[in-house]
């Protein structure tokens, strides 16, 4: 199955930012440091954002966690990197119920 309203998907600036590209968040630098490397940074965050949103958009849900708060949705993909290198990912999205928009909640290498 594909992410329910999948075109409707959004990845927030600031969860990019203050997160995925952080170096000094508490879990999000480890994050940041792969990220990095692939030369993503504050510069290119519309990049990132679009690849994401391709991920979630082109490709079939993994799984599906739900929980108190909402469902999790993982979904893996692939992003060209500003680095030049094609990189698999498992990215997470999260939706209040299954009629909700998804957000972006986190994205890592496989």
């Amino acid at each position: 199955m594909k992410l329910p309203k999948g075109n409707e998907a959004v990845v927030l600036k600031t969860k990019l930012l203050e997160y995925l590209l952080s170096e000094t968040h508490p879990v999000g630098s480890s994050k940041a440091k792969f990220f990095r490397a692939l030369k993503f940074d504050e510069t290119n965050t519309a990049k990132l954002t679009k690849s994401l949103l391709k991920i979630a958009r082109d490709n079939e849900v993994k799984s599906i966690r739900k929980f108190k708060y909402g469902i999790n949705y993982m979904i893996e993909g692939e992003i060209n990197t500003p680095s030049g290198k094609k990189v698999p990912l498992i990215t997470v999205w999260f939706a209040k119920t299954e009629k909700s928009k998804a957000s972006f909640v986190t994205a890592y290498p496989v």
